[in-house]
């Protein structure tokens, strides 16, 4: 469907210009655009390789193992029956370790594996308080590097890309708490009903 919007809108674009008399204008932002996106994808493309070798080290030296071992306590706090050391928790403990470490990458099929496992605890009738708080932990988790952003930055001429750093830290954690509090709030209410 959004490819069909996005047809639309490029042949009206281009239709309009005929009848404006404004087509080298609009071939030209074109071309133009063209150009700029591939600049951009390079750029970013550059500084996310570089990210993606750092994370790849911090893997095989076992540190996100280690962040796995430092959340497990919390896992278990927020995660109602979630077993420590079970597969589901390494499942969840990899993907917050990889969002944590800026691999968005690795952290959705680590995340998806996790949603997995805790379906089958459902039986596929709906979803459980466990699932619910996978998917806001997921989407609210803390960053430790943001590196797609730095990236963004970087390829947009920031003269100091790595400032939101602190920024990002804060703000992250903030939703997080916020969100879980929330989600927290919601199962109770749902058990109470």
């Amino acid at each position: 469907m959004l490819n069909v919007v996005w047809v639309l809108m490029l042949l009206s674009s281009v239709i309009y210009s005929f009848f404006c008399g404004s087509v080298k204008a609009v071939t030209d932002a074109m071309l133009q655009s063209c150009s700029d996106a591939i600049s951009f994808t390079l750029k970013t493309g550059a500084v996310m390789i570089m990210w993606s070798g750092l994370m790849n080290i911090a893997e095989k030296s076992a540190l996100t193992e280690r962040i796995a071992a430092f959340l497990s306590p919390v896992i278990s706090t927020i995660f109602q029956k979630v077993k420590r050391g079970s597969s589901e928790a390494k499942l969840i403990c990899a993907n917050m370790s990889a969002n944590m470490l800026g691999l968005s990458n690795a952290a959705t099929p680590l995340g998806i594996a996790a949603m997995k496992k805790l379906s089958e605890q459902s039986r596929g009738r709906r979803a459980t308080n466990d699932m619910c708080m996978l998917a806001v932990v997921n989407c609210s988790s803390v960053q430790l590097i943001p590196s797609t952003l730095i990236a963004m930055r970087t390829a947009y001429g920031s003269s100091a890309p790595g400032d939101i750093t602190v920024p990002i830290w804060i703000t992250s954690a903030l939703t997080l708490a916020f969100a879980v509090v929330i989600t927290k709030i919601a199962e109770r209410r749902s058990s109470n009903d």
